[in-house]
């Protein structure tokens, strides 16, 4: 089974555009690059990934580029870029001639803006209007003071493949459940919004308890089906919680008992469709309906 994680990260502190990590735990305050995780990622039998953007610069973009060139299993990225920048189609299309195929999708960090309806801004149409032109994927990096502004988006933008990071952070350490899987009972309504398996665990308070995440698991296998979720590991923020194998263990355990037989589609397909990411599957990897990339 060719396994893709959908959502992994390296940075460097020592470039000066990760300000979030004053706030990180201590253990995140150093560099983790290709070295640290190309043993763990083989061990457990993972073959590609996704590296996913840290910093809100394309100087960050641009430097993710350069790691996935020395990181083979890096077979796409998503990037950042100003959104509200009078010339950000300029800037898109000079990201995805810059990344030569590796650019599959853009996320600005939405959670960091104070404004939780900034996504819903019309001064933002022109730039999803160009993610979706480009032919790339919108991260939505969000928690749940943000899924009003993103429902209100989708109706916008029903044609832009759009993917839920790390479910929508729900409270999992607070035990608060109903607010959180209402408003997924309305975003999952939406064909073209997908879900990552991911970041769930760090959501929890110092103890892993896969009993406490189980719920919100199955509500995610419930709403969007295995056809619409795709795992990740979150590393290094994993790292807070648990090590690499293991959380791909615990993932593929949940799912094995809520969407048994789809291990191939939630933790490969899904990811290589819906990113169009340049990975060979077996035929056996794919449901019928998942040999395209999703234009809904």
């Amino acid at each position: 089974m060719i396994i893709v994680d959908a959502h992994q990260h390296y940075w460097e502190p020592s470039r000066g555009d990760y300000g979030w990590l004053a706030q990180a735990p201590a253990a995140l305050r150093r560099a983790f690059l290709p070295n640290d995780l190309r043993a763990q990622r083989q061990a457990a039998g993972v073959q590609y990934s996704v590296l996913v953007q840290a910093a809100p610069t394309e100087a960050e973009t641009r430097y993710l580029f350069e790691l996935a060139h020395e990181d083979a299993a890096v077979v796409g990225v998503v990037g950042w870029v100003d959104m509200e920048t009078d010339d950000v189609g300029a800037h898109i299309e000079a990201l995805v001639r810059d990344g030569n195929g590796l650019l599959r999708g853009l996320r600005p960090m939405a959670q960091d803006i104070a404004d939780p309806d900034w996504l819903a801004r019309p001064s933002l149409d022109r730039a999803f209007d160009c993610i979706h032109d480009c032919g790339l994927a919108f991260d939505a990096l969000v928690d749940m003071r943000h899924l009003p502004a993103l429902l209100r988006r989708l109706h916008r933008h029903p044609h832009l493949n759009v993917v839920l990071d790390h479910a929508g952070k729900p409270a999992i350490a607070d035990g608060r459940f109903d607010q959180w899987t209402s408003w997924i009972d309305e975003l999952a309504q939406h064909p073209q919004l997908h879900c990552k398996l991911s970041g769930l665990l760090t959501l929890l308070g110092e103890q892993v308890d896969e009993d406490a995440i189980e719920p919100y698991v199955a509500d995610l296998f419930s709403h969007f089906g295995p056809e619409r979720l795709m795992w990740g590991s979150d590393w290094p923020v994993l790292t807070t919680h648990a090590d690499f194998a293991q959380w791909l263990r615990i993932a593929m355990k949940l799912t094995e008992r809520y969407a048994a037989g789809s291990l191939a589609e939630v933790f490969g397909a899904n990811a290589v469709r819906f990113y169009a990411l340049d990975v060979d599957l077996p035929d056996q990897n794919l449901m019928p309906h998942q040999n395209l990339r999703s234009t809904s």
